[in-house]
């Protein structure tokens, strides 16, 4: 992606089917008994190492009571709902300000917060900026219904994590308002990061803010992996940056609070992709409430996920030993990946201590293999292959990489399902 503003228009061809044949991918995915003929998806966010606990719980617990199912206390969530929200993060991301229930918006999935905040942020044609790589569904998120700009902001050799990138940002502000006369009006951040699997570090946080609070633009950060963290038995280098919430720094000096936002859900530190609970955490800035109360109709969460997830997050001796027991299972799965890909001579982006995937080079290895193709973009020779093998990784292309050949591989599947992967992985690039 070499320019400098990924307009709608742009995002629509990207979009395109034979571009992203994810959608075709879910539709027929792998099973050794019921479909062995099918993809081995390993491109979806989804994590299945503790589907079983979580069942457990559910299947346990759950005793709907009437009221949710009328409209309960409105689109934006139940009042019971934000309350345990705000408990459970109050005591896991330790805000320097505690959030309480007038701070969170509840939405039917992060992509629709996403949606959300950009959308009462930036009028179309206005900026917002994305650090590359890049989850990919950020485009079509940030930019389709707000018919705002995404500015991706490219790094070079700079680590897009490090202090150094901060200046990449105001340049790719400065250039945007320069070349279109629009202004950048947010800064929307992964964190962790999404694929690289890295927490930004505190210092870097706040530079970020201050950047912010010169231009005035909005400081999101989507910190929807923020308890997938885990320890890295594997890499010796970078060293591990632990996960420090957005909301726990105190931004006094910093950046006015009005400015900043936080997002978080359900679909990955519980491994509950189809819950579709996300939220939206503004503690200082009503006009952002009372601006999305209308259009909440439209992301109202069911009155079963509103009442199931504060059951849920209500109960801390369960999510305690769900999130502990579960940061164990990442550690395992990242150490089994990367070992393997190490085994293969596969470069992969180390130091990855959170989320669930691995961000490597396929088209190094394939070029090692396949001296005599020329081929110029090996990227999209690479995912041809891999999907003639039915192993589906998410493109390096769809996720802004600035190197032509990177893919990102989800490891949280199970080892049999995650084995089969990498197997079929590496038939596609020796073939």
């Amino acid at each position: 992606m070499t320019h400098s503003v990924l307009s709608r228009r742009a995002q629509n061809v990207v979009d395109a089917g034979s571009e992203n044949p994810m959608w075709d991918v879910m539709k027929d995915t792998w099973d050794v008994s019921s479909n062995p003929n099918g993809y081995v998806n390993v491109g979806v966010a989804e994590n299945t190492l503790m589907h079983h606990e979580l069942l457990k719980f559910i299947n346990k617990k759950l005793e709907l009571p009437a009221k949710y199912l009328t409209y309960n206390d409105g689109g934006c969530g139940s009042f019971r709902l934000k309350a345990a929200v705000a408990g459970f993060l109050n005591h896991h991301m330790k805000p320097a300000t505690p959030l309480e229930p007038s701070h969170i918006m509840a939405t039917n999935g992060v992509s629709s917060a996403v949606e959300h905040v950009v959308w009462s942020f930036a009028d179309p044609g206005e900026g917002i900026l994305l650090g590359r790589p890049y989850y990919g569904t950020f485009i079509p998120d940030i930019s389709l219904r707000s018919g705002s700009c995404v500015v991706p902001v490219s790094f070079g050799e700079c680590d897009p994590l490090g202090l150094e990138g901060v200046d990449k940002y105001e340049e790719a502000l400065l250039e945007f308002h320069q070349k279109t006369g629009k202004k950048v009006k947010a800064l929307m951040l992964a964190h962790p990061h999404n694929p690289l699997g890295r927490c930004y570090p505190r210092e870097v946080l706040v530079k970020l803010m201050q950047m912010c609070q010169k231009y005035q633009v909005h400081f999101i950060s989507d910190e929807i992996y923020a308890l997938s963290v885990f320890e890295n038995t594997v890499d010796e280098y970078p060293p591990p940056v632990k996960f420090e919430s957005a909301l726990s720094i105190d931004l006094a000096g910093i950046i006015d609070p009005r400015l900043v936002h936080v997002l978080w859900g359900m679909s990955k530190d519980f491994g509950a992709n189809g819950i579709r609970l996300g939220v939206i955490i503004s503690q200082a800035n009503r006009d952002v409430h009372m601006a999305l109360t209308g259009p909440s109709l439209y992301t109202y969460a069911s009155g079963i996920t509103d009442y199931l997830t504060a059951l849920l997050l209500e109960d801390f001796d369960f999510t305690n030993r769900y999130i502990q027991q579960n940061q164990k299972l990442l550690s395992e799965a990242y150490a089994h990946t990367a070992n393997y890909l190490r085994e293969h001579g596969i470069e992969y982006a180390t130091g990855c201590n959170a989320a669930f995937f691995v961000w490597m080079n396929l088209g190094k290895k394939y070029r090692e293999l396949h001296p005599e193709d020329e081929c110029e973009v090996v990227g999209e020779r690479v995912m041809q292959c891999l999907l003639q093998k039915k192993v589906f990784l998410a493109s390096g292309f769809l996720f802004g990489s600035e190197k032509d050949g990177w893919f990102r591989i989800v490891f949280t599947q199970g080892n049999d399902y995650l084995s089969e992967a990498l197997e079929r992985m590496i038939a596609a690039l020796e073939e």
